[in-house]
């Protein structure tokens, strides 16, 4: 694994942290765990970037990756990352592995990652981009995100990277119970919500939202019911 730059990533971690604080009464959070800023700090952005664009990496916004699909804000990237709560063994499944930066963000953090992309020439990239990197706990695989990835079920938690209309209920069977889902929900058009759900025990689930967003859609036929939005 390779060293992501200085002074920029300097820069880009105390723009994150200011707008954690600016957005603390959406969100509920003053601060993130310094977990997360450290794996941001280790994992070079812009090697998940076309070459044209690595001058922009270590901004804090979303960035085209091609195939109609980004790498979403490093603040964005940072707060999902931090509402999944990562402890060191868990195993977490990722629906939208894009250009691989959140799976290798969250792969400094957590035992295992499975990672899902519908696009398959972006999935063998990711795929080869992480090896190479280094990041050998990460497994990625082209397929339908609204389906899940069953093989390795239940996780400890689940992370969905691009905006879903409803639920997919295969995610939420494929969660432990105590486990954490964060997905952002809706659409263009009536605005988009990051929601975080959480299953009790009983298989129970608790949901609330947490701040409007955009992502591109989460594409591919649903093919079975969804959990209602």
């Amino acid at each position: 694994m390779i060293n992501a730059r200085d002074p920029e990533i300097s820069l880009l971690l105390d723009e994150v942290r200011e707008e954690v604080r600016c957005t603390r009464d959406l969100t509920g959070r003053a601060s993130l765990d310094e977990r997360v800023y450290d794996a941001l700090r280790r994992v070079p952005r812009h090697a998940f970037l076309p070459d044209d664009l690595r001058w922009a990496a270590y901004r804090n916004t979303a960035l085209p990756i091609g195939y109609h699909q980004t790498i979403s804000q490093p603040y964005v990237v940072a707060l999902m990352t931090d509402l999944l709560e990562p402890k060191a063994g868990d195993a977490i499944l990722e629906v939208g592995t894009g250009s691989g930066y959140q799976a290798a963000i969250l792969s400094c953090l957590v035992r295992q990652v499975y990672s899902l992309e519908i696009v398959e020439e972006l999935a063998i990239q990711a795929r080869d981009r992480l090896q190479r990197l280094g990041f050998g706990n990460i497994e990625v695989r082209a397929g339908n995100g609204h389906h899940g990835w069953p093989e390795h079920a239940p996780y400890d938690s689940i992370i969905v990277t691009a905006a879903a209309p409803s639920v997919p209920v295969a995610l939420i069977a494929q969660l432990k119970p105590g486990g954490t889902l964060v997905i952002p929900v809706g659409n263009r058009y009536t605005g988009q919500d990051l929601k975080v759900l959480r299953k009790d025990e009983a298989g129970g689930i608790e949901e609330c939202s947490v701040l409007p967003v955009i992502f591109v859609p989460l594409t591919g036929s649903p093919e079975t019911p969804v959990f209602p939005p």
